[in-house]
């Protein structure tokens, strides 16, 4: 089991091939290899919940946010090192009370800002975050702030701040065509906060500081690799463990198929989730180690997802069709802060995520990119997935959601790089505690590199 040796085990597989490192005898520096950057992203989000009676019925949030971003060249010499930084700050333009209001004392904030002692969004927050690194031949070790985009641990990006984790990383490309990864978290920064919290799960991430409601753990190991069998090809294998929550193991397989006319890509993936711990125990769930779903055992972990996503291209145009379905008695887990999170499903969209116990969904997306008719940086595309069979007390529920996106990057002048997207989203649920959403969103960005 992949558990507490973990992360010198995967130091020690990420240098196997050390011997190889004078294979690559090009000198860099500290300074000379530095690059910095700003953007700017403004965020502006009207979210419309439809049914129920808890408040806010209405949630409407515009911020100015800045993200900072350094990142250091390594020291000549057989071993380099580094160091990155990113600064976080988001500005509040327009929030009331009325449209951000989180009661209770330990809320953790509106859909784009904390919330202060009163329920009120705050007028400003900002975070630093410092990463050393250090590297030797194709492997680099980064301890610190960390924004993973990994199957079994993923960054969440989708408000006016970026997620972000604190913990250690090793990452190798020794083996021409392998990547392998491992490493281990401890906190999550959300996209709301300035605080550095523990991580835990849906079923246990509680608002409230009560004994049963809010179970965290501070040791989150990962380790897998990818390796491209030929270019077209990529294979997956990723393991994640949350300690006393879940152990996950992952297989992904990608294809990309030129045709003809057109191409086909084939997204392929399973996951078999299983308790860990005090999960495991009737002991322990009872103390609040527990998963959301529908469960026989009072929140055990219990959960296998594949999916299958088929995506055929021509001429700009894209169109998908997937499948996914979620067996198990408990919800798929994911770490999930309550605060805002990703998880790696082809179901996780704008609004929904289509990961609830039982589940069976069907997705069709299209997308096109106006490059090829004389309008390069324009694109919008639009995806409808629908979810039945989720286990409930009386009977199986249903849910589905449309989503529309437009995007525009200037791609030449003065403002080359403005970007500016809309994105609208349409969730109808009858899952139990969920309400039916609207939403829109209106970004503009724009990143400007000092050197």
């Amino acid at each position: 089991m992949f558990k507490r040796s973990s992360l010198p085990a995967a130091i020690a597989l990420a240098g196997l091939s050390f011997g190889a490192q004078a294979a690559d005898t090009k000198q860099h520096g500290f300074v000379e290899d530095s690059t910095a950057s700003v953007t700017a992203r403004n965020f502006y989000i009207n979210q419309d919940n439809r049914d129920g009676t808890a408040n806010p019925s209405k949630q409407e949030e515009w911020g100015q946010g800045f993200i900072f971003n350094f990142a250091s060249g390594y020291t000549q010499g057989t071993v380099g090192f580094g160091v990155d930084a990113i600064g976080l700050l988001g500005i509040r333009l327009d929030s009331g009370k009325g449209t951000a209001y989180n009661a209770g004392s330990a809320n953790k904030g509106g859909i784009v800002f904390p919330s202060d002692s009163d329920g009120r969004a705050v007028s400003d927050f900002s975070s630093l975050g410092l990463t050393a690194k250090v590297k030797v031949s194709k492997t680099e070790l980064r301890l610190g702030t960390l924004q993973p985009k990994l199957p079994v641990v993923q960054s969440n990006d989708g408000r006016l701040l970026p997620q972000t984790f604190q913990g250690g990383q090793v990452t190798s490309n020794e083996i021409d065509g392998l990547t392998l990864v491992g490493g281990k978290l401890e906190h999550a920064k959300g996209r709301n906060s300035t605080n550095n919290d523990s991580l835990t799960i849906a079923g246990s991430n509680g608002a409230t500081s009560t004994a049963t409601s809010n179970k965290r753990s501070n040791e989150f190991y990962y380790a897998g690799g990818d390796y491209k069998i030929t270019k077209d090809l990529t294979a997956q294998y990723y393991y994640g463990e949350l300690e006393n929550f879940y152990k996950q193991h992952f297989l992904g397989l990608t294809h990309n198929l030129a045709l003809p006319v057109g191409s086909l890509k084939s997204d392929l993936r399973y996951f078999n989730s299983g308790s860990d711990g005090k999960n495991a125990s009737q002991e322990g769930r009872l103390e609040g180690y527990r998963s959301s779903g529908f469960q026989t055992k009072n929140g055990e972990v219990d959960n296998r997802t594949w999916s299958a996503k088929f995506t055929y291209s021509l001429e700009g145009h894209a169109i998908s069709a997937g499948y996914q379905r979620v067996n198990g008695t408990s919800d798929f887990p994911f770490l999930n802060q309550g605060d805002g999170a990703s998880s790696y499903l082809i179901t996780d969209v704008q609004l929904g995520k289509f990961q609830r116990a039982g589940e069976r969904t069907w997705l069709a997306q299209y997308a096109y990119d106006f490059a090829k008719v004389g309008l390069p940086g324009l694109t919008a595309g639009v995806i409808y997935l629908k979810g039945d069979n989720i286990n409930a007390t009386n009977y199986d529920r249903s849910e589905w959601e449309r989503d529309i996106s437009v995007g525009y990057v200037v791609p030449e002048g003065t403002l080359k790089g403005l970007g500016l997207a809309w994105r609208n989203a349409a969730f109808r649920s009858d899952a139990t505690n969920q309400r039916d959403q609207d939403e829109n969103r209106l970004i503009a960005s724009y990143t400007y590199s000092f050197f």
